[in-house]
């Protein structure tokens, strides 16, 4: 299938806007990138053209359903989105857009997703994973954050700025924030997935994030048999790409540059 640089893509029941940067997967390895909970497609601002220029390889990015332009999603949406993601949504994605070899970079929800997928399927094509403030599993300061976003949905300006991005703000925030806040979400953890994870992994998190603590951290270093690098980045949050975008931007090239089979990748496309 030959892909053009931006349009929409039908997934199952779903149409899923998309851009694509830089050579196709015939031609070089793609970097797909999973956006946060909130995010889509167009959230990722300029990051995704810069990584583009400073590794050469192709770069994929998409809003699920829900977000930005692509398709609504019936709410509530069921505790087990984000396996849902990974086992039904990313496969046929990956084979849609012709995936070879390559990385997955998520952030927040995006991570978590592509930690699933690497930890539950044996995917030869994928050789690493980025994974920007991962969630492993719950906790409850994390939880106390997500309670406060409702709470400035609803009082502050925060739709308004949303609906910039996405033409149905409710359906992508609540879609999000219901299922966070839903008590049977307490018992999420994703943990047991990240022993089968058999790629390098680098994880960035800001020191101030404010839905989750070194703790998530901690857990993949205990729980991975794979290689895992860390970037725990002062005078950051939940978004370091957004809030020390250089820092970010640098250990994530650097990343990508050491993974040994890139430049295989790369000869071999």
């Amino acid at each position: 299938m030959s892909l053009a640089e931006s349009g929409f893509l039908t997934i199952g029941p779903h149409s899923l806007e998309y851009r694509f940067l830089g050579p196709r997967p015939d031609r070089a390895p793609t970097i797909v990138m999973l956006h946060e909970g909130l995010g889509c497609a167009g959230l990722w601002g300029d990051f995704p053209d810069k990584l583009q220029r400073a590794t050469g390889t192709g770069v994929f990015v998409y809003s699920r359903a829900g977000y930005g332009q692509s398709s609504p999603v019936a709410l509530p949406r069921p505790l087990t989105y984000m396996h849902d993601e990974a086992s039904d949504v990313l496969p046929a994605l990956l084979d849609v857009i012709g995936f070879r070899r390559g990385i997955l970079l998520g952030h927040s929800d995006g991570a978590s997703i592509a930690a699933i997928y690497a930890g539950t399927h044996q995917d030869h094509r994928l050789g690493a994973l980025v994974l920007i403030a991962p969630h492993f599993f719950t906790e409850d300061s994390g939880i106390a954050s997500i309670v406060e976003a409702k709470t400035a949905y609803e009082t502050t300006d925060l739709k308004q700025k949303l609906a910039r991005w996405h033409k149905d703000p409710d359906n992508a925030f609540y879609g999000w924030n219901g299922a966070w806040l839903d008590p049977d979400f307490r018992e999420w953890d994703i943990t047991e997935q990240l022993t089968y994870i058999r790629v390098p992994m680098l994880i960035v998190q800001g020191k101030d994030d404010q839905y989750g603590t070194v703790k998530q951290i901690e857990a993949a270093e205990r729980e991975c048999y794979c290689p895992v690098e860390v970037a725990l980045l002062a005078d950051a949050r939940h978004s370091p790409q957004r809030e020390q975008p250089e820092a970010t931007f640098r250990v994530i090239t650097d990343f990508v540059a050491n993974v040994g089979r890139i430049n295989e990748w790369a000869r071999a496309a």
